[in-house]
């Protein structure tokens, strides 16, 4: 029988797939001695039978008993015991962090009886009943689905102008009474007096906490697979809202958002977890702490120093202090911003912690892409409304909304918002994604707002204490009586904590200068280039650019591109070419008037390949020979169509030709039609132009290296066809070059054997190969239904975003594998938009291609993410 259950003493930091991370992470403090409450771990493999089933699976109740049972006899005391009860919360906990997104519920176990016995136990009646009020709020929500606004409405409407902790006992016992009636009537029963019954729901409520809206949204964003689940932790409470001996806080063992040693975290007294990181009561800085507690801070400053040695990363610490007494309740890797996240990597390396090798996996491409993101420019002539706290880095200028639904609402019309709240809550997730910044009045560092902004990458500033948010108004008030409403600008700096009334004007970052070849100017950038060279050293995967201009291919070698692995040819018949191209459609019947155009544009076409082998002289450039339909290059057929019978007889003839011409290539579906090999075929005399340009501009620029891909190949034939005049032109000029071709046909892919027969390399173009795996037409599907996609989890992330592992990328697996079969030194490449996607760079160094092409832009993300490939360890995570 599986064992479903772990006291903290059977577990360890490596089980986090069974345990979650937080329930293997307090097995880890609770081995190397720290001190931390008594629990058991309640495993994923039960969440997941839970969601499959609809119900525990059997022997869970009986095991969880056991271990509740073992937690009674080493505390003395009995889970709900009316003279000296044992509270116990029930806490999510998944394998990869999701902060927020899951539910936690506290002080399990009390009732009308056993309030009574912890306040006499205490000698605290106001904590007895502030800790009573605090369950039927958590439960009444979490468990029961009553609205949470009911509960707060009550809390304002006693409380008035005061705070929380102004409020004493017997206003507290009245509250506890209403929130009672509130459920009574929301959720049509009692709240539950028997402790069991609560544990035991409280665990229901978390593992159907994974599938909740937010979790969902949360994981598609981060990419964490749906099929985990979470764990559950039953821990022993220890209580932070017992006085002003008493308090809770969040520490980190360096500064998450900068990645500078020191003392960082946020601290409160008299409360417990939740009020930190709601964000709701605004804390003092953890360095507070010494003069409130002096022993405790003392204590706190060893433990974080053990963890850090001992997880060799920066620690992300939640704490609990109990009548003086230091509690810890969870530790994990912190989340960080993309800028800590290179800073930390190396000051690891320079303290003996971690070797480079472990600082290339310790950073990612989506964290060096935010690191490239323009900044404020100066902002001296810029009106400052207030400054708040720098909680994750970076500039956003955008309209104000103050709800999720504006944000996501303005978001999908393509405009730049900026979320504003008092403080965020996981409800909010939708909006802070789309938005591009978030600004809350309230909370610190530690707050929602900040860390999920900060593992999203989002711009952040938290506790701007002088806004005042109005959110029904949906408008704040800044010094000074400047009112900002729905719709007006602002700019927030997510690395100073300023905030500015209207869009402040950006400028480059300084890695991004770096990239372009500028100094190595602080230490930030210092990271980065230590880490860039270490990764390009171990890298095995090339990495090029896809690049159709001289500038586009300066600029990727400069970005460290070493070759271009997709010119696309058709770009070069835009603008005033069109007309060319259009003789070349007119002409009647071929013949000399085709030539007439053929001859027109290869010097064209030669003079635009000899300014990209210039940008990349000495290192290989692909060209693929022109792939779109030629209607392309035509007048819209609708537009053409009104504008000759609006002329009538007065058109003129060339306007009826290029009609009728419209007509004839109109297509009904142009990706599947006449394209690519198709059209080279259809049209003597196209390739043989392009061939011949490629050739002639190979030998005006010493060290060109020219590569000819033949694209939308589907049989050998064609590929044999039009290789066979290549290179003859090819010979006849005296100038080499490879010819290869694109595998963007599902056949091709299945009879790559058969075409490597005539391939030197194949690349493989995965927008394309994409779009007829699935059957999807990108253009159309993604705004069509793709979120509903994404919702229903058919897929976890868009195919046309990171390759599908599955159904493409195992044709690409096929290709690759028959491919070198059938010619052992076949180079293979990948040129669709995937050659810059993160994850896609990994599975490219999986099933063995040479290398990667993508945007000039994305050239730096490649090298780093092709390092980390050639380092990850086989199962491992990049998370």
């Amino acid at each position: 029988m599986p064992k479903y259950v772990y006291g903290f003493t059977e577990g360890n930091k490596d089980l986090k797939d069974l345990l979650g991370g937080k329930g293997a992470n307090l097995a880890e403090m609770t081995n190397i001695g720290l001190p931390v409450p008594p629990g058991f771990t309640i495993t994923t493999e039960a969440c997941r039978h839970y969601l499959r089933h609809g119900d525990m699976p059997g022997g869970l109740e009986e095991e969880a008993g056991e271990h509740l049972a073992a937690l009674e006899a080493r505390m003395g005391k009995r889970l709900g015991q009316a003279d000296d009860p044992l509270l116990v919360s029930v806490r999510s906990g998944a394998k990869f962090s999701m902060p927020g997104m899951m539910e936690t519920v506290l002080n399990i176990g009390l009732n009308d009886d056993s309030v009574l016995g912890l306040a006499k136990q205490s000698g605290n009646d106001r904590f007895a009943w502030d800790s009573y009020r605090r369950l039927i709020q958590m439960f009444g929500r979490t468990v029961l689905g009553v609205d949470g606004e009911l509960f707060e409405d009550a809390l304002d409407d006693l409380k008035g102008d005061r705070d929380d902790t102004d409020l004493g006992t017997a206003e507290l016992q009245r509250l506890v009474e209403t929130f009672k009636g509130i459920v009574r009537a929301q959720a049509g029963r009692d709240f539950p007096a028997d402790p069991r019954e609560q544990m035991d729901l409280a665990v229901r409520a978390v593992f159907e906490s994974w599938n909740a809206p937010r979790a969902i949204l949360y994981r598609r964003q981060e990419r964490i697979p749906a099929g985990l689940g979470t764990a559950v932790n039953v821990v022993a409470m220890v209580f932070g809202n017992m006085g002003p001996d008493s308090g809770t806080g969040v520490a980190f063992t360096r500064d998450p958002g900068s990645g500078r040693r020191g003392v960082y975290g946020d601290y409160l007294r008299d409360a417990q977890g939740e009020d930190v990181v709601a964000g709701i009561r605004n804390t003092v800085p953890l360095q507070e702490l010494e003069t409130i507690n002096p022993e405790a801070y003392h204590e706190l400053l060893g433990i974080m120093a053990t963890l850090e040695r001992h997880y060799r990363d920066l620690c992300d610490i939640e704490f609990t202090i109990e009548r003086g007494r230091l509690w810890m309740l969870q530790t994990r890797v912190g989340k960080r911003t993309a800028e800590a996240a290179f800073r930390i990597a190396t000051q690891l390396v320079d303290e003996g912690l971690i070797d480079m090798d472990e600082a290339v996996t310790r950073v990612t491409g989506d964290q060096l892409a935010h690191l490239m993101f323009p900044r404020f420019s100066a902002t001296g002539s810029s009106h400052r409304l207030t400054t708040g706290m720098n909680a994750s880095p970076g500039a956003a200028a955008g309209r104000a909304v103050f709800s999720s639904e504006r944000a996501v609402e303005l978001a999908g019309r393509g405009e730049a918002v900026i979320l504003v709240r008092r403080e965020t809550n996981p409800d909010d997730l939708a909006g802070m994604i789309a938005a591009h910044g978030v600004l809350t009045s309230r909370g610190g560092k530690t707050s929602h707002a900040a860390v999920v902004a900060r593992g999203m990458g989002t711009t952040c500033v938290c506790g701007a204490e002088e806004l005042e948010v109005d959110p029904h108004a949906r408008r704040f008030t800044a010094p000074g009586e400047v009112v900002v409403n729905e719709g007006d600008l602002i700019s927030i700096d997510g690395s100073t904590g300023a905030v500015y009334l209207g869009e402040v004007p950006v400028t480059a970052s300084p890695v991004a200068r770096y990239f372009e070849g500028g100094p190595v100017e602080d230490e930030l950038v210092r990271a980065v280039d230590r880490v860039m060279t270490h990764a390009d050293a171990v890298r095995r995967l090339e990495v090029r650019a896809n690049a159709d201009t001289p500038e586009d291919a300066a600029r990727a070698r400069r970005f460290g591109a070493l070759g271009v692995g997709l010119c696309r040819t058709e770009h070069m018949f835009l603008g005033e070419r069109r007309r060319l191209v259009e003789d070349l459609i007119l002409a009647p019947g071929g013949g000399k008037e085709r030539q007439v155009a053929l001859d027109a544009l290869e010097p064209l076409q030669t003079a635009d390949f000899a300014g990209i082998f210039e940008a990349m002289r000495g290192l290989p450039v692909t060209i693929r020979l022109i792939d779109p339909p030629l209607h392309e290059f035509l007048p819209d057929l609708t537009d053409l169509a009104v504008r000759v019978a609006v002329a009538g007889e007065r058109a003129g003839d060339r306007d009826r030709r290029l009609l009728e011409a419209v007509r004839r290539l109109h297509e009904q579906n142009p990706m599947l039609g006449l394209r690519g090999v198709r059209l080279g075929l259809a049209i003597p005399g196209l390739f043989a132009m392009q061939v011949r340009a490629i050739a002639a501009a190979a030998r005006q620029v010493e060290g060109a290296r020219a590569e000819i891909m033949i694209p939308l190949v589907g049989a050998v034939q064609e590929l044999e066809i039009v290789r066979e005049e290549a290179a003859r032109i090819l010979a006849e000029a005296g100038v080499e070059a490879a010819i290869g071709t694109m595998i963007e046909v599902p056949r091709a892919a299945l009879t790559a054997g058969q075409i490597a027969g005539a391939a030197e390399f194949f690349s493989f173009g995965t927008n394309d190969l994409t779009q007829m795996t699935w059957g999807f037409s990108r253009d159309d599907v993604e705004s069509a239904f793709f979120g509903r996609y994404l919702d229903l989890g058919v897929f976890g992330v868009s195919p046309f975003e990171s390759i599908d592992r599955d159904g493409v990328g195992r044709l690409m697996r096929i290709a690759a594998e028959e491919g070198r079969r059938a010619r052992p030194g076949l180079k293979l490449g990948i040129c669709g938009e995937h050659g810059g996607d993160p994850d896609s760079v990994h599975f490219c160094h999986e099933i063995g291609l040479d290398y990667v092409s993508c945007s000039p832009f994305r050239v730096p993300v490649a090298r780093l993410e092709a390092g980390r490939a050639a380092l990850a360890r086989p199962g491992s995570d990049s998370r």
